[in-house]
């Protein structure tokens, strides 16, 4: 039995992880439909559906319309003004995505309460119209639907109201699988009274606020409504009753009539979302003056909803923007329509457990049987498998197949085949420990020759200053300082690809034909030239040099620099404006040059000005909080620095990032350039 356990140690621990992650799958905690989403939101996001044409019209309570009729909520005498001007142009349904919950305060009678006008002003009041009954004559001289909203908590004003539509079922009550309220919000029932529809607008939770989905039907206090796409295409289509077919496992067809909706067995649907189409649009404020066009309502279906920042209505959506509200339902509406609505099937989720069991079975036997190089091919080609299903299964039966999970289950199994291959190969590797340990002694023997390479600039340090930390025993960053002349320097900020000897030896061939080019006096661009071309001659495979070369002439300030793909030069004045100066060459040694002209430099004064160069060590480097400094960070550094010197920000960012972690994330390599004190520094004896 020991010796069993033994040998199957690893398959054993693979089971067991792998009924704990369907167990979890199963349960469906909040975090695990996180997971699932996160491939949902994807497919719409890659396969964005894009429409020209729409049949539905958005009235747009934007901020031209506010700017027109004042605060919101307006008065009721304009919303019947809008009803007049729509049925003008024959719609087949108008949806107001607004609540009328209190009556209108500008209608006359409040207005008399409201300033306790004595008897003799009243008189002409009273023989008008509310806001409200005028409101309603047009409500229902039209083919209007009303919002009505959940709660779980009961309205002052409401009443015992009920759907418009009549429900209609087969196989069973629906009331039994659809999500319910036990309260609900709406408008008054004055208003409610005279429209066609009653139309629900409300969202299931989400944890991350995006709307993807929504129930077709819901309960308030008992009683069933539709949402308010379906509602207004009932009453668009002049049907009375909405059909609901139920089997075994819950509801499965919604229809009003010609349109059937399959749904899930919660009655809920899965909106599929087009790209915002700015001709849906129309400002509440030109309906109301009348500057349409009448066939832009005609046959259409209307809503009526806020886009105004002021009024909250935004949500999110699977595609990554910020909608109205309002245009949630208008999706649906089109959902309906063209029959694009998503689908997630119930039996898509038993096939999505059993590929998941079977794809890691698989990767998890093959990670133990080949070498890893191999097995990451198959894992990385598993991954390919569910992706191309997944988004296969979208694109031509709007089916929604969760690959997140998936690919989360196979990951992690493929981590612990990983896992037990490095633990029986970890004999092997304590072998290596002793040739490792002479590799340590040449590694230090490497850097205390490459330390010998970099210049001592002491004599410079008033107005040159630059400083190299390693990260490990031997950098593949460097710097130099050359002064071919009293008044001229040549200098240079390198990194060289890559890490180790190798890349010190690299650090070595480049900085010795600096120092030779650079002692003939030759112009900047020809010492670039050069460099770059012998070292692509050099031959060392795959690397390369990001660098900052220049000559700086501290007599007149003119400064001669190239950037080789190197981080951005910063800038800056004495009121420290700041300015970036972004690479405009490749790195060297990566392709040979055939003229000088190749070489693209820039000239700068830098009379008034310091010029700062660092390698990504710098930017990338870690903060005590754990946080990379950032090029934001540098100028932190700077804008906190009483007195500006070179000498002082080189060794302020030094101290900023080498603050005594064990190990630096990379080489900390910086120089600084300022010439407002040009004066040599003596050595003393």
């Amino acid at each position: 039995m020991k010796a069993f356990l033994e040998r199957y140690l690893n398959y054993i621990i693979f089971f067991i992880l792998l009924i704990l992650l369907i167990t979890i799958k199963i349960i469906n905690p909040p975090f695990i439909k996180s997971i699932s989403n996160l491939s949902f939101d994807v497919y719409q996001k890659v396969f964005t559906l894009e429409k020209k044409d729409t049949d539905v019209v958005i009235i747009d309570i934007d901020e031209d319309s506010l700017g027109k009729f004042g605060q919101f909520p307006w008065s009721r005498s304009v919303f019947a003004k809008i009803l007049d001007q729509l049925n003008t142009s024959n719609p087949k349904a108008i949806g107001f995505d607004i609540f009328f919950a209190e009556k209108d305060k500008q209608s006359p009678e409040e207005i008399i309460k409201s300033y306790n006008l004595i008897p003799s002003d009243m008189v002409d009041l009273q023989k008008l119209k509310s806001h409200d009954e005028l409101f309603a004559e047009k409500l229902k001289a039209s083919k209007s639907i009303i919002a009505v909203l959940g709660s779980n908590v009961p309205s002052h004003s409401n009443y015992d109201r009920k759907a418009k539509a009549k429900f209609l079922s087969k196989g069973g009550d629906p009331k039994q699988f659809t999500y319910s309220y036990p309260y609900s919000i709406g408008s008054l029932e004055s208003l409610e009274e005279n429209v066609k529809g009653l139309g629900s607008i409300s969202f299931l939770d989400q944890s991350d606020g995006i709307i993807r989905s929504l129930p077709l039907l819901v309960r308030f206090n008992e009683k069933l409504y539709p949402t308010m796409g379906l509602e207004m295409v009932r009453v668009g289509s002049k049907q009375k009753n909405i059909y609901v077919e139920l089997n075994e496992v819950g509801i499965k067809r919604i229809s009003a009539r010609p349109h059937k909706i399959k749904s899930d067995p919660n009655g809920i649907i899965w909106i599929k979302y087009k790209k915002s189409l700015k001709e849906q649009f129309i400002s509440a404020s030109k309906v109301y003056d009348g500057e349409f066009k009448k066939d832009f309502f005609e046959n259409k279906y209307v809503l009526i909803g806020a886009s105004a920042q002021g009024l909250f209505d935004l949500v999110k959506t699977p595609l990554g923007v910020t909608i109205p509200g309002v245009e949630v339902h208008a999706n649906v509406i089109e959902n309906i329509l063209d029959q694009s609505y998503l689908l997630r099937n119930p039996n898509t989720y038993i096939f999505e457990l059993l590929f998941s069991i079977i794809v890691a079975l698989i990767t998890f036997v093959l990670s133990q049987k080949i070498k890893p190089k191999y097995s990451l091919s198959i894992f990385f080609g598993n991954i390919l498998v569910i992706i191309i299903i997944g988004f296969s299964i979208y694109k031509f039966r709007s089916e929604l197949v969760d690959i997140s999970y998936p690919i989360f289950i196979v990951t992690l199994t493929f981590l612990t085949g990983l896992y037990f291959r490095f633990i029986e190969e970890n004999k092997l590797a304590l072998a290596n420990l002793q040739k490792e340990a002479k590799l340590l002694k040449e590694r230090e023997l490497a850097a205390g020759v490459q330390k010998s390479l970099f210049p001592d600039i002491s004599k410079f340090e008033n107005f040159i200053y630059a400083k190299n930390v390693p990260a490990r025993d031997v950098s593949g960053d460097y710097f130099d300082v050359v002064r071919s002349t009293p008044e001229e320097y040549f200098f240079t900020l390198a990194d060289v690809s890559g890490k180790g000897i190798k890349a010190g030896m690299y650090m070595a061939k480049a900085s010795s034909i600096f120092r030779t080019l650079t002692n003939l006096k030759y112009p900047i661009e020809k010492v670039v030239f050069g460099v770059n071309n012998e070292l692509v001659e050099a031959k060392f495979k795959g690397m390369f040099v990001t660098a900052v070369f220049g000559k700086l002439n501290i007599k007149t300030g003119e400064l001669v620099f190239i950037n080789a793909g190197h981080e951005s030069i910063l800038t800056f004045d004495q009121n420290k404006n700041y300015e970036y100066i972004k690479s405009e060459m490749p790195p060297i040694g990566i392709v040979k040059y055939f003229t000088e002209s190749m070489v693209k430099s820039n000239t700068i004064n830098m009379k008034d000005k310091t010029f700062v160069v660092y390698t990504d060590g710098v930017t990338e480097g870690y903060l005590k909080n754990g946080e990379e400094l950032g090029a934001e960070g540098v100028q932190k550094i700077i804008n906190d620095m009483s007195e500006i010197t070179p000498k002082t920000i080189v060794e302020s960012i030094e101290k900023e990032l080498n603050w005594g972690a064990e190990k630096l994330r990379d080489d900390i390599t910086c120089m600084a350039i300022n010439i407002k004190n040009t004066e040599l520094i003596k050595k003393t004896k």
